[in-house]
């Protein structure tokens, strides 16, 4: 899909328009063929660039070709998922052109550039190419740390729920948590690699208030590869524990139904055994004969019970 936004030059308001311009900002998100060949058509920038961008296993970097410079990062992406947020990521490029345009070219449609869109985002103009392709830094690690939050809340509520769980399901929920850091550790010490590339001021030109913003980026950038790594390490900590906990809850439940079974066996003992064919001396002739075994009966269960629970084996 192609779409085109510009910044209205009274107001500062973000519109969209219908045709490529000067000092526009170019949206393509699973491009068309021909829309591919309409914006190399209008903007002269490398194709191969735009195409390079379409491949999900994209890595971050920055790669210069003809009049325009791609910046690669990768950004969270969210699945669907039953029980838990379960993100992976995609990569997302920004090419900026000598001649006054901005291209974002993603294989799926991004949450990252909404806020851009709906106007939410201070002193945005499309005509401030570096500062906009900054403010896009910054956002994507603003959004890594709000998934973040999000997966330490699944964690928690995983953690209440393994506490009388023996179902293998919940371990597995974890382990899609795991997964998620592992694609986040991965993402961002590249998009890290991506940000200091930028920060030395030779492949854009920075002024102040840019570096303020690169700086800012910077630092949420590694304060998420913190947050993921101990996130990550207290995960794998807790998946260990609680596959020992939810084996030996369900060894519990074992020692449970093989001590009830004895119990149960005791009556069932003793009625075989009177069931059979041989003198039962005053119990054959008492009227209050099955009264008495059962009380008798009874009587031993509970005995070996108590025996079965002192010893810890009920």
């Amino acid at each position: 899909m192609l779409k085109v936004y510009k910044t209205n030059a009274t107001d500062k308001s973000i519109k969209r328009i219908k045709r490529i311009s000067v000092d526009s900002w170019i949206d393509l998100s699973t491009p068309t063929s021909d829309e591919i060949e309409k914006v190399v058509a209008r903007t002269g920038v490398d194709k191969d660039l735009i195409l390079k961008m379409l491949d999900d296993e994209e890595r971050p970097r920055v790669e210069q070709s003809g009049n325009a410079t791609l910046v690669v990062i990768d950004t969270p992406f969210l699945e669907e998922g039953d029980t838990a947020h379960v993100y992976t990521t995609y990569p997302l490029g920004i090419i900026i052109t000598d001649n006054n345009y901005v291209i974002t070219v993603s294989p799926k449609k991004t949450t990252i550039l909404q806020d851009f869109k709906k106007d939410k985002v201070k002193d945005f103009r499309t005509a401030k190419k570096v500062r906009f392709l900054i403010q896009i830094l910054l956002k994507t690690s603003n959004y890594y740390l709000r998934a973040l939050k999000q997966v330490n809340n699944d964690i928690e509520k995983k953690e209440q729920v393994l506490k009388k769980s023996t179902e293998n399901k919940d371990l597995i929920d974890l382990l899609e948590i795991e997964k998620t850091l592992v694609y986040f550790i991965t993402s961002l010490k590249a998009n890290d690699l991506v940000l200091e590339k930028l920060s030395k001021g030779t492949i854009f030109p920075l002024f102040e208030n840019d570096n303020d913003l690169l700086e800012d980026a910077i630092i949420e950038n590694k304060q998420a590869i913190e947050m993921s790594g101990i996130y990550r390490d207290i995960l794998s900590s807790i998946t260990d524990t609680y596959a020992t906990i939810v084996s030996n809850n369900l060894n519990i439940v074992m020692k449970f139904l093989a001590g009830a079974t004895i119990v149960l066996s005791i009556p069932t003992m003793i009625y075989s055994f009177l069931g059979m064919n041989v003198p039962l001396g005053f119990l054959s002739t008492s009227p209050q004969s099955v009264l008495i075994i059962s009380i008798g009966s009874l009587v031993l269960s509970i005995i070996i019970a108590i025996i079965l629970k002192i010893k810890n084996m009920l």
